[in-house]
């Protein structure tokens, strides 16, 4: 049980970082990566599954991952959300 959630936590890490490349973003560090994925998993399972496309593996788990976290990266910079991070 703790192997799985260690290799899913590396696994957003990675879609996390694989995200900032694709977007041209700022490196965010391991532990913004690890967020960006989290984030980016749960909203492209979210919009996988509204077009009932299932995640099964784990290079599909990493694609599902990368393109919600692209899409949360979109719209941070669509509607200006990352002042609220800035100090």
């Amino acid at each position: 049980m703790l192997i799985y959630w260690i290799i899913k936590v590396a696994l957003w890490a990675l879609a996390g970082m694989i995200a900032c490349k694709i977007m041209k973003g700022e490196p965010n560090g391991l532990v913004g990566n690890i967020i960006l994925g989290i984030v980016g998993g749960l909203v492209g399972n979210f919009l996988f599954s509204l077009l009932r496309l299932g995640t099964s593996g784990i290079i599909w788990e990493i694609i599902v991952s990368v393109i919600g976290a692209c899409v949360v990266i979109w719209l941070f910079r669509k509607f200006n959300l990352g002042r609220f991070f800035k100090q």
